[in-house]
């Protein structure tokens, strides 16, 4: 069974919460049906925290939504806060610890709305990655035609990426 988080109101107020204690002034967020972000300068520094239901299925948590995976980058920020306020690390110094870690493989946005974890094999396999995702997607199944639109547009995309990859 999928984990469920509340609602994201209550997110979105605990965020607010969050962002004062770590001392933001400023910050943006939002979320679409399989990912999230959070950006925010600290301390002069810019900060983006990315997450999507690929990458939490990825590492074996089993969502859903986007919403879900703006809960649990809510809940990190908080714990990052904590450990703040009991002098443990500040988050600069938690980050440039990560600083040290491979740079992560870049995956086009389109791939990443596909909801693949990385660059696929082949044209077919966007193909049949967009077959199974238009029935979920598409206005006549229970989707939106923004959501369909915007998978439609994430596949042209990659076609376009093969493409250009075989010139």
């Amino acid at each position: 069974m999928a984990k469920q988080y509340g609602d994201s109101k209550s997110y979105e107020q605990k965020l607010e919460k969050v962002m004062a204690r770590l001392g933001v002034e400023s910050f943006d967020y939002g979320w679409t049906r399989l990912e999230c972000w959070v950006e925010f300068f600290y301390k002069g520094q810019l900060y983006r925290f990315n997450h999507s239901v690929a990458n939490a299925k990825a590492h074996g948590v089993n969502i859903q939504y986007g919403s879900d995976v703006f809960a649990q980058v809510v809940l990190t920020l908080e714990d990052i806060a904590r450990m703040a306020e009991r002098g443990i690390y500040e988050l600069q110094t938690w980050v440039v610890g990560m600083k040290a870690l491979p740079a992560p493989k870049e995956i086009p946005r389109c791939f990443l709305m596909m909801q693949f974890t990385e660059i696929p094999q082949s044209v077919d396999r966007v193909n049949d990655a967009y077959r199974r995702l238009s029935k979920v997607l598409h206005p006549d199944s229970g989707g939106t035609a923004e959501q369909f639109r915007a998978l439609t547009e994430a596949r042209d995309q990659a076609l376009e990426y093969f493409k250009e990859a075989a010139e």
